[in-house]
């Protein structure tokens, strides 16, 4: 690990960038959520919290970010911040019930923040970047496996068409640069966040492809007609 360490480090502000950029393209995959929003007109089907869970853990990962006095991890989550809350304005707007959709998950999600900022003001610095580090990787890596919560379903309907292949495919790459800008920073938080999560999306791509779906097996019937 030191060696890779010490090879990639002439290269830190480029893998910095790119993955910075990465993580940008990333957020804007829920534009095409947001398109399904308008084009069925309600949010019916639609869960709030890749939205709310964006803004959750944009602000959380923004306060680890000022901890590290990591510019490109403060453009990145600042960034996210940002269109997380336009995607939840357009959801608000297009919500059958407000209260129960977007607002209580979103309130809840706040409240949580609150805490984990109030708590970095009150817990002793040597030991506050551990910690928060600790809480961050698990929230991130819950955010991140929750797919996974219906494996067991997808394998026997053989069907993982509800995994979203898009925001899937970026969250790999995403993942995978942020595991080598951890590894030139030689931030275990950041690399164990970033290996589990590289895993764990990597999981979900492989079961896209193993289990493409009705609708794509449905298609190439009809091709075959």
């Amino acid at each position: 690990m030191e060696s890779l360490s010490q090879t990639l480090q002439p290269h830190k502000d480029t893998v910095g960038t790119v993955a910075s950029y990465l993580t940008i393209l990333q957020f804007f995959s829920g534009v095409f959520i947001c398109r399904d929003i308008y084009k069925k007109g309600n949010t019916d089907g639609v869960n709030s919290m890749p939205f709310v869970g964006g803004i959750m853990l944009g602000l959380a990962m923004l306060k680890y970010g000022l901890m590290l006095g990591d510019e490109n991890m403060l453009l990145v989550n600042l960034f996210a911040i940002v269109l997380n809350v336009i995607y939840c304005i357009v959801y608000y707007f297009y919500s059958n019930d407000k209260w129960k959709q977007i607002l209580k998950p979103l309130s809840i999600s706040m409240a949580f923040v609150a805490v984990l900022w109030g708590y970095c003001e009150y817990e002793s610095p040597s030991v506050v970047e551990f910690r928060y580090g600790l809480i961050v990787t698990i929230l991130m890596l819950a955010v991140l496996g929750s797919p996974l919560l219906g494996v067991k379903e997808i394998i026997e309907k053989k069907d993982a068409s509800e995994i979203p292949f898009v925001l899937t495919l970026m969250a790999t790459l995403v993942t995978f640069s942020w595991l080598l800008y951890a590894i030139i920073l030689k931030n275990e938080f950041m690399l164990v966040q970033n290996v589990a999560g590289f895993v764990l999306c990597f999981v979900q791509l492989i079961l896209i492809f193993a289990y493409p779906g009705g609708g794509r097996q449905v298609s190439k019937k009809k091709k075959k007609h």
